[in-house]
């Protein structure tokens, strides 16, 4: 199969115009690949008016399908309405492997089922981690068990990140591939001016849900002013977490140290990282963090919190690690400020370059898919039995 072309259609809820990890993986993954000589084609659920075919840079062919999302960006459940849109999008575009992102996109999981009937290869990449003990997850994880029991391959972007997911979905080990994301070191360039250090910026773009740790950041940012009188916070992004930060700020009268942008869409990011020393990223669950890498491209040193694929994501002289607790936090921040006079922004964004890159990432997914084409063809008689592996009721029920 080397050499091979593939008619790869990318599935997800997840796409531009809205913005994230998942988003960026699939653009700049696709991009890699037609330039490659792959025919890509996404699709994605309508965002506003936005709806029908579309084409983005280099020809890139997105269908946005009539289906409107009803609960953080997902579409509804359907199970076989989308049969008749997902075959008619697979036969126009002569599909060879559909490729499904994100354990929570009902379009993802249900353009797989359909694939595999179909008789299509199929290939999933797991972009988060969950738990095993809360309800969402617990039904989270029965749903990836019954997807991923009929799938070729499977991706995972860290290594926690595939222990995770084998362990939720009982999926062998052998099918399941590590491939990291990557950054655009082009976009993500330091400053041409070395920044002074009279004021240390610290920079946090995020979404602020509980997730992302906007709770801790409410009981450190306070401590962090207290014991360092020339440090600055400038926070990007938006979420329902938004209000607690501001009280904090009204609380502690940090309205001339702590800004506010809202937030930022992602062609400014840039711009607000390179105003930046130190980048604090306080998740309490992530299977790897793209926005650690962005801000490691633009030269600034990360404090992050010992959770999830973090560890894997840059070496030890580039990130601050410390344990999702505020007093660690404060810790790791003032180590930051100590190490920052030998910190090199030109230097830490060279390194970026050759550590990370869209076009190896494609090149290992192009691998991937190899391999997923000479996996043997079954027919529904084989299919079933993996279905009843999934639970004495839910295998009978699926």
């Amino acid at each position: 199969m080397e050499g091979t072309k593939h008619r790869i259609l990318m599935v997800s809820d997840f796409f531009f115009p809205n913005f994230g990890g998942v988003e960026s993986h699939i653009y700049y993954l696709s991009q890699c690949l037609l330039k490659l000589g792959h025919k890509v084609v996404v699709m994605t659920h309508a965002y506003g008016n936005r709806s029908g075919v579309r084409y983005v840079t280099n020809g890139l062919k997105v269908y946005y399908v009539p289906w409107r999302p009803f609960l953080m960006q997902n579409t509804l459940p359907t199970l076989f309405l989308t049969l008749p849109i997902v075959r008619t999008i697979i036969i126009r575009e002569k599909i060879s492997v559909v490729h499904g992102h994100q354990a929570f996109s009902t379009l993802c999981h249900e353009a797989l089922m359909h694939a595999r009937t179909m008789g299509y290869k199929v290939v999933f990449t797991d972009h988060s981690l969950y738990g095993f003990a809360d309800a969402g997850s617990i039904h989270m994880n029965k749903v990836l068990q019954f997807t991923l029991a009929d799938i070729d391959q499977a991706i995972c972007v860290s290594h926690t990140s595939k222990e995770n997911t084998v362990l939720r979905s009982g999926i062998s080990p052998e099918k399941v591939f590590m491939v990291p994301n990557a950054v655009d070191t082009a976009m993500f360039t330091p400053s041409p001016e070395c920044l002074s250090c009279d004021e240390i910026v610290i920079v946090v773009i995020s979404r602020l849900v509980y997730r992302k740790g906007a709770d801790l950041l409410v009981e450190v940012i306070p401590e962090v002013c207290r014991l360092f009188p020339k440090v600055r916070f400038i926070i990007g992004g938006d979420g329902p977490k938004r209000v607690r930060l501001e009280e904090m700020r009204e609380k502690f009268s940090l309205q001339d140290r702590v800004e506010m942008l809202g937030a930022v869409p992602h062609a400014q990011v840039r711009s607000v990282l390179i105003s930046g020393h130190i980048f604090l990223n306080s998740s309490l669950t992530e299977a790897f963090c793209i926005a650690i890498l962005e801000a490691a491209s633009c030269g600034l040193l990360t404090v992050s919190t010992r959770v999830g694929g973090v560890p894997e994501v840059l070496p030890d002289d580039m990130i601050v690690l410390a344990e999702p607790a505020p007093e660690d936090m404060v810790r790791a921040v003032k180590k930051a400020i100590d190490m920052l006079p030998g910190i090199d922004p030109q230097v830490m964004h060279l390194r970026m370059k050759k550590l990370y890159s869209w076009d190896d990432v494609a090149k290992r997914t192009e691998i991937v898919y190899d391999r997923a084409m000479q996996s043997s063809t079954t027919n529904l008689l084989d299919r079933l039995p993996r279905y009843l592996t999934c639970g004495s009721w839910a295998g009978k029920l699926f």
